[in-house]
């Protein structure tokens, strides 16, 4: 078993302080007596959104946008996630094996022009990741392994593709197009894909939702019985010998991910959000406690739970979209399960919310309650291995139906949060920063200093000096930034003090060594 983070961080919750607020356990800050945190302030924690690209779900908006208009409605995308509190975004740049950027391997995405194949006229990865660091927002490549059109009308692919020059890659199935994850080329294409971008583009992620084989469709088959024949040699007759064989597909597309992705840039993190049923437990003692029609290991043919044992994932994030006390599917069964699976391992727990349920599922009434969502968030304070959320769609949080963000911003978001601490990244925390200066203007309080990080966390206390508790939780935290110079507008009148951090590309934090006061 391949283990390539080293560092698991654990917290633990206590009572309730007199005042009924529930508090974490003491976290220490550098050398001395443990430091109590809020735990409403938590100082990491992954917020995240998807922006979604398929059928032009988010981005763009639709095809054909001129290339001003596409980057416009991007770095509004970015703006609203930065406004909102978050601190990455997961964009889609391979719907449907095509692509958000030049590649020598598939055909431009028809998402940009409306034309399968049409150039753009600049490159919509370089721009995504470029606005998304400028905001300190993390980018997250977002790709479908093995979709390769939304229709099976084989005449709209573009000529030159693979699917259209290896049409026996190509099973029809469900009204959609799929290439035959059973191929060992058809893999090594999805692989040599995805670290085309992850050699050419400075991403900070490679995702995966939870399309793998395709859901179930009533009646219809999924057409790969001639390459199990061809491919299955070790695997026992259909039907058990099939799915065993399907479900090692994707073992060898995760596990060898895994490698190659870290072995081009170890910092690069590698996740996947499935659907949340790894197993009833009506079908296997080890699943949830639920009843859900799909199952990923038995439908999907994806081994999810393998997979963090495994750790060939940095992160899961399952799409638990479900409303608390949801028969079905509790949500507060489901985050518990997930949970004990990455207990003891590294492998970091999000949870997707199903931001765009809110307001619209008439059928459940839970999500006609504007607090659902942040009574979510409230939910996992108690579940210490969850270390953040991801919002579907972008566009539902920009709407914001019953001001339901609005709560949930201001009951969790109200200060930013540093990223978790990506383990098995070689290398050590950064020098602190150097030369750090405060300057009281017309716009605020102008913070600048020399360092050798790669972004930045930036602390403000009322009065004289920082203690060493005062960086233990986000309470101070007043901003994060990838410049050596950051503008508070938020500081107050009167005496005020600063410190630097410096974070390298796991988010391992320097020391403070120098503070700069200004009244």
């Amino acid at each position: 078993m391949r283990r390539h983070r080293l560092l698991s961080v654990l917290v633990a919750a206590t009572g309730l302080v007199a005042a009924g607020i529930v508090t974490t356990a003491p976290a220490t800050a550098g050398d001395g007596p443990a430091c109590v945190t809020d735990p409403a302030a938590p100082k990491r924690q992954l917020r995240a959104d998807w922006i979604a690209s398929v059928v032009n779900i988010d981005w763009p908006s639709r095809p054909g946008l001129t290339v001003a208009q596409q980057k416009a409605e991007l770095e509004r995308w970015y703006d609203d996630a930065a406004d909102r509190g978050l601190n990455s975004v997961i964009v889609q740049v391979r719907p449907t094996a095509d692509t958000f950027w030049p590649s020598d391997l598939e055909p431009w995405s028809r998402y940009l022009t409306g034309t399968p194949d049409g150039d753009p006229g600049y490159d919509p990865m370089a721009f995504a990741v470029e606005e998304a660091h400028e905001r300190n927002l993390e980018f997250h490549a977002w790709f479908n392994p093995y979709r390769v059109a939304m229709n099976t009308d084989r005449t709209q692919l573009a000529p030159d593709s693979p699917a259209a020059q290896h049409p026996d890659w190509v099973i029809a199935y469900g009204g959609k197009l799929y290439y035959d994850p059973g191929l060992p080329q058809v893999r090594r294409l999805t692989e040599d894909v995805i670290l085309e971008v992850v050699e050419r583009y400075d991403v900070d992620g490679v995702h995966f939702d939870d399309y793998f084989y395709p859901y179930p469709v009533a009646g219809q088959t999924f057409a790969d019985a001639g390459t199990f024949a061809a491919h299955g040699d070790g695997f026992p007759d259909a039907p058990q010998g099939l799915a065993d064989w399907r479900r090692h597909n994707t073992d060898l597309l995760v596990s060898e991910l895994d490698q190659r992705i870290h072995d081009a840039k170890p910092w690069v993190k590698f996740g996947v959000s499935p659907f949340a049923v790894w197993r009833n437990g009506g079908t296997d003692p080890e699943g949830s406690a639920t009843q859900a029609g799909a199952q990923t290991y038995d439908d999907l043919y994806a081994d999810t739970r393998k997979w963090v044992r495994e750790e060939w994932l940095d992160y899961v994030a399952p799409q638990v979209y479900w409303n608390i006390g949801f028969t079905v599917a509790d949500y507060a069964v489901l985050v518990p399960w997930w949970a004990e699976q990455v207990r003891g391992t590294n492998v970091q727990l999000y949870v997707g919310q199903a931001t765009y349920k809110v307001g619209t599922s008439t059928q459940a009434p839970q999500w006609m309650d504007p607090g659902e969502m942040s009574k979510h968030l409230t939910f996992n304070r108690d579940v210490p291995e969850v270390d953040g959320d991801i919002y579907f769609s972008a566009k539902d949080v920009r709407a914001d139906r019953l001001d339901h963000f609005d709560l949930l911003q201001a009951e969790h978001y109200a200060h930013p949060a540093l990223l978790p601490v990506t383990a098995d990244v070689p290398g050590r925390a950064p020098k602190p920063v150097r030369r750090l200066d405060a300057a009281r203007g017309a716009d605020g309080v102008t913070v600048t200093w020399d360092g050798g990080g790669t972004s930045y966390a930036v602390y403000r206390v009322d009065g004289p000096r920082v203690g060493r508790c005062d960086t233990a939780d986000a309470t101070h935290l007043v901003g994060t930034t990838r410049d050596e110079r950051f503008v508070d507008t938020t500081a107050p009148d009167g005496r005020v003090t600063y410190v630097v951090t410096a974070l390298d590309r796991a988010y391992r934090e320097s020391d403070v060594d120098d503070q700069a006061t200004v009244r």
